[in-house]
């Protein structure tokens, strides 16, 4: 009857809800403030939250695998994550 959830995909499922709803928060912000500026700035600080949930939730996975993969595997899947945030990063 009760589905048990694994405290991983809970804490990794938790964190994209909240990252979601910043996101939607910081959305009607910006209707509310109707200002180009402040919606810029605004918009800028979203790109600090999106980066700082990817690392977690990766890293709240891999701790949730780490009994099933490798460390290798382990590792190039960090590595993976780096080249991504690396790839987005502005200059």
């Amino acid at each position: 009857m009760f589905t048990i959830l694994e405290k991983a995909v809970l804490g990794m499922a938790l964190l994209r809800i909240l990252s979601g709803s910043i996101e939607i928060f910081v959305a009607f912000l910006m209707l509310k403030l109707n200002d180009v500026e402040k919606a810029l700035m605004l918009n800028s600080s979203l790109a600090f939250v999106g980066p700082v949930i990817l690392i977690i939730t990766t890293t709240i996975g891999l701790w949730g695998l780490a009994d099933k993969i490798s460390f290798i595997k382990m590792f190039w899947i960090l590595l993976g994550v780096g080249i991504i945030l690396y790839g987005v990063k502005s200059n």
